[in-house]
């Protein structure tokens, strides 16, 4: 009787271990097209060589690209209603950014302080720029950085459906 209630708890342990190891495969299976979906440019290089960036807008309808400030990897949200890069608070001090001068953006929930910064590069695939002016917003959560367009309005942008080519 022993040895029979002893092979259930190990036939019961092999259909659990089966259902972990199924489901796994499912999540390793599934798992690039859910961040296809969600971020379709995570695997956009970032070189300087000038050349065009095409992004596709993610399943949200916006269009996110990993990129670079003062060298360092950031996740960018392109804004084209934000005048400056906005920064958040958190973010800026990991990238050891200095904040400036206090100064008061209008957002969607309201008029808040920043502060000035001036960021030596910024780069987003293969277009890259020095000296761009940018906020810091210790309000922001997060570690998304809005591009602005203290960066947007030096490229041209052309946008045809759900991909968006930028371009010097």
């Amino acid at each position: 009787m022993k040895q029979d209630s002893s092979q259930r708890s190990i036939a019961k342990l092999f259909t659990h271990l089966t259902w972990i190891i199924i489901l796994g495969l499912f999540y390793l299976l599934f798992q690039d097209q859910l961040l296809q979906k969600n971020d379709p440019n995570h695997d956009l290089n970032t070189v300087e060589n000038d050349q065009p960036v095409v992004l596709q807008r993610n399943r949200q309808g916006h269009y996110v690209a990993p990129g670079n400030i003062n060298g360092q990897p950031v996740r960018f949200l392109l804004d084209t209603g934000a005048t400056d890069i906005s920064i958040p608070g958190a973010l800026a001090d990991k990238l050891t950014l200095i904040p400036g001068r206090a100064s008061y953006a209008s957002t969607a929930n309201g008029t808040i302080k920043v502060y000035d910064t001036q960021l030596d590069s910024v780069a987003l695939g293969g277009l890259s720029l020095p000296n761009v002016s940018a906020h810091i917003n210790p309000h922001m959560q997060g570690d998304t950085v809005l591009l602005g367009m203290s960066f947007l309005k030096h490229l041209e942008l052309t946008q045809r459906g759900d991909t968006l080519t930028l371009k010097h």
